[in-house]
């Protein structure tokens, strides 16, 4: 036997793409998958955002009424001595103040000062030149003083003590010395609490290496010297450009700094930086530890927006301006820096796509305070080794011998479980493991070995169908001997065609003909012409049965399983034709058939058709019959003009299938509100009966008797308080040349003692019935019950209704009268009309309210 050769087997297929995801596992592709769960899992959790946080905005609103951004200083210098009036704990600024801001006036005030200094006016004898020299020189160092922005804004942050500036490093690997040593102000800020400082007493940590600086911007003398600490604003984007961890340290030539969320954080706790601490795996601030990775980086934890900012922002100018009254920021940390539109790159992050970074700041402060961070422990990564190993050896090595389904099953619980391990990670322990890898590898690969298995058996199955023609012959045979048409003319479809199949595809053809599935014989003597055209009457079949295909079958029985078949025209394929009515959909089953949703195009009208196919429902002799009996029913209907009962609009018929066209109602039938925990108020209850009386009235006056009134056939729309009888299905005209005894039609726990007995059905039958439908709104009870049909009908005949004072005792009198009155056995001692009954059910109504 030729060995199988190895590289076509499953095994080898699952090996090599376990390779070839080992081999991506670091790519941008692959990195953007693990970053897009890992926003999928931050915003799945739900922590709550420190409150001691607020925001204020550099906004639209505060540029259109200060003017264009940058502001001069002086604006920024108010805004602090609000702040410090108010009492902030900790404030801090995004904004960049690496140049100093010079007005042009402040120039022109040097220059003058100058050339007066060296004028010989100085040294003039004159007392009055001298005084006149003094007071101009006064003036001048008074306006100089006036214009000089940066100078307020110093004395402003000075004042405040509690002022957080931004400086920015230029990221990259620094070599030598720097070009000159950081000033005392930005030095200050230097972290000295470094484990694992080396000997020349550098920090060179062992365990970890934060991402090193080669060049630094920071804000000039005059702001740097008056500030509290300063703290760097870089931030670390994904390979996708998001935001999604934050350099907590950076290193300076050895020197390491804090960022700003750092130092703003440590601050708030009346810490500076000599407390911070920097150790393998984390920073350590008091008795706050924030765990890190190995570059002292902090997955930072983004509060999702749960119906409100996770943050309060106010306008600047509307703080500036007292509308916001600076007492809301006492013992807050602060935040100011832009939001408008074109000021500031906005950030990418897990919640957003658009935030700002002075938001993005906010968020980090409240990580470190509230301990919000997301951590990688030190044990992941031989996790998701791990982990990636046991879904590369279930593709090796246990589903290439697991059949489809249990290999499906597997795979989806292998996939759910790696899913939940990565949410409930993060969710309930913050913790990250990156389980996308092994996840991509579980699907990838099994649709893979799926593919291939699928192919291969497909290739198998058809040289197998080939070499076996006469056994897909004689079950195609067999098929059609059971009936099974489409199953038979697949398996013929495999047997090489040739003149004895045309034979028996000819004879597969009628049998669909038979079976009025046109379409389907089309297909098969269109299959036949392919090979012979000319055999038989074959042209004229396919003629027949193209002409015939433009039946569409729609689903539904009638009650016996048959179907009901509608024309559909070729030139609108997508809705089937009844007579002049296009059918949208089946709306349910009633009484004599299915019943569809119509419009009638021409002048856009919805309706309700109603259908019996006739001939598949009755045997030949019943068949005259029952076209009377159902034509009647149209004609006593369409008899029928009252605002409380359905509207019948047109009838027909259309190859083997009557319809009818009513009025399509909105609405509900009141058998939902018979139930006694959804019973109506009682005087809507008697104002429904009373409407459905008079619509009786109406048609007894007509000689129509509905003969079946129930909660079923009455609709009712609660929006528009609108009342339609519906149904007159087996109602027929009195009159002496149609009336027939004898003959029960009805639902019988509703029916009257005379229509049980067979006798003369007058309008007070239904009136009896209307009474038991009242009976059964008001309480949610049938007044007649009985274990079987024969005791129900003798109860009904004989014995009196329950009283309905034992299951509902409130019930008024009026109504027990109403309901005991129309209930009355014979029928002479019932209401007389309808109108009677809706009268007194008026009356009733009215001392209710």
């Amino acid at each position: 036997m030729k060995r199988r050769m190895f590289w076509k087997a499953d095994w080898f297929l699952g090996l090599l793409v376990a390779l070839l995801f080992l081999l991506t596992a670091n790519s941008d592709l692959m990195q953007s998958l693990e970053r897009k769960a890992y926003d999928l899992g931050v915003r799945a959790s739900v922590r709550v955002p420190s409150d001691k946080i607020a925001v204020i905005a550099i906004d639209d609103q505060s540029i259109a009424n200060l003017g264009r951004w940058p502001w001069p200083r002086e604006i920024q210098a108010k805004m602090l001595d609000v702040l410090t009036a108010g009492h902030a704990k900790v404030i801090g600024s995004t904004a960049l103040y690496f140049e100093p801001q010079v007005d042009g006036g402040l120039e022109y005030i040097r220059k003058i000062n100058a050339w007066l200094e060296a004028t010989p006016l100085r040294n003039s004898a004159d007392p009055a030149q001298q005084a006149e020299l003094a007071q101009l020189n006064a003036l001048l160092q008074e306006a100089a003083l006036h214009l000089d922005n940066d100078q307020k804004f110093s004395e402003s942050i000075a004042k405040a003590n509690n002022v957080l500036l931004a400086m920015f490093f230029q990221l990259g690997a620094a070599h030598g010395n720097p070009d000159q040593p950081l000033p005392d102000y930005v030095d200050k800020n230097r972290l000295s609490n470094i484990s694992n400082a080396g000997s020349s007493g550098r920090s060179t940590p062992a365990d970890y290496a934060p991402p090193s600086a080669a060049g630094v911007q920071i804000p000039i003398p005059l702001l740097g010297s008056q500030a509290a600490g300063i703290g760097h604003l870089n931030t670390y984007p994904d390979v996708d450009g998001g935001i999604r961890t934050e350099p907590l340290v950076v290193d300076y030539y050895h020197q390491y700094y804090p960022s700003l969320s750092l130092l703003l954080a440590a601050k708030s706790l009346n810490l500076d930086a000599r407390d911070i601490q920097v150790h393998p795996g984390g920073v350590k601030i008091g008795n706050l530890q924030i765990a890190t990775d190995s570059d002292l980086r902090m997955h930072t934890y983004f509060y999702a927006d749960h119906g409100k900012p996770a943050f309060p922002v106010d306008s600047f100018y509307d703080v500036l301006s007292g509308k916001i009254p600076a007492e809301k920021y006492r013992d807050k940390i602060v935040l100011i820096g832009a939001t408008a539109a074109g000021v500031g790159s906005l950030q990418v992050t897990p919640v957003s796509a658009d935030m700002p970074p002075v938001v993005t700041l906010a968020h980090s402060v409240s990580s470190i305070l509230r301990q919000d961070f997301f951590v990688q422990p030190a044990w992941g990564v031989w996790a998701q080794d791990g982990i990636f190993l046991v879904i590369a050896l279930y593709l090796i090595v246990l589903l290439p011998r697991l059949n489809a389904g249990v290999g499906a099953i597997i795979t989806a619980l292998l996939f759910v479980a790696l899913l939940g391990a990565h949410f409930a990670l993060m969710t309930t322990q913050a913790m990250w493991l990156q389980l996308m890898l092994p996840a991509s590898l579980l699907l990838v690969g099994h649709l893979l070995l799926t593919t291939k298995r699928f192919l291969t058996t497909e290739r198998g199955k058809i040289k197998s169908d080939a070499d076996s023609a006469e056994s897909n012959r004689m079950l195609g045979l067999a098929f059609q001997g059971q009936g099974q048409l489409d199953m038979a003319f697949d398996k013929f479809r495999k047997v090489p065609i040739d003149d004895s199949l045309m034979e028996v595809l000819y004879n597969l053809g009628l049998d669909f003909e038979r079976k009025r599935q046109f379409n389907k014989a089309e297909s098969v003597f269109n299959y036949m012409a392919a090979f012979n055209p000319k055999f038989r009457d074959l042209e004229a079949r396919m003629a027949q049965s193209r002409a015939m295909s433009e039946t569409l079958i729609l689903g539904g029985s009638s009650g016996k399983g048959n179907v009901a078949t509608l024309v559909l025209d070729k030139a609108n394929m997508s809705k089937p034709m009844l007579g002049r009515y296009q059918v949208e959909k089946e709306l349910g089953k009633g009484a004599m058939g299915v019943v569809y949703l119509g419009r009638d195009p021409k002048i856009g009208r919805v309706v309700a058709i109603k259908t019996l196919a006739l001939t598949q429902e009755f045997e030949a002799d019943e068949l005259a019959d029952v076209k009377a009996r159902f034509f009647r029913e149209a004609e006593s209907a369409g008899r029928l003009n009252h605002q409380h009962i359905v509207s019948m609009y047109d009838a027909g018929e259309e190859h083997d299938l009557a319809y009818i066209a009513m009025e399509f109602l909105k609405g509900q039938d009141l058998m939902a509100y018979t139930k006694p925990g959804n019973l109506l108020p009682l005087t809507r209850v008697l104002s429904i009966v009373a409407r459905v009386a008079e619509a009786l009235d109406y048609a007894h006056s007509l000689h129509v008797v509905h003969r079946d009134i129930k909660p079923a056939n009455i609709m009712y729309d609660t929006e528009s308080d609108t009342v339609k009888v519906t149904d007159f299905g087996i109602a027929r005209i009195i009159d002496t040349s149609r009336t027939k005894t004898g003959m029960v039609l009805g639902t019988p726990s509703y029916m009257s003692p005379e229509q049980l007995s067979g006798l003369k059905i007058e309008g007070t039958s239904d009136l009896f019935s209307l009474g038991v439908s009242l009976y059964q709104m008001v309480c949610g009870k049938l007044p007649f019950i009985g274990d079987s049909m024969a005791q129900l009908m003798f109860r009904i005949a004989n014995e009196p209704h329950l009283d309905i004072l034992t299951v509902r005792p409130h019930v008024p009198p009026c109504v027990v009268a109403i309901i005991d009155k129309a209930l009355a056995k014979q029928a002479a001692e019932r209401y007389h009309s309808g109108a009677e009954m809706a009268l007194a059910l008026r009356q009733c109504a009215a001392t209710l309210q």
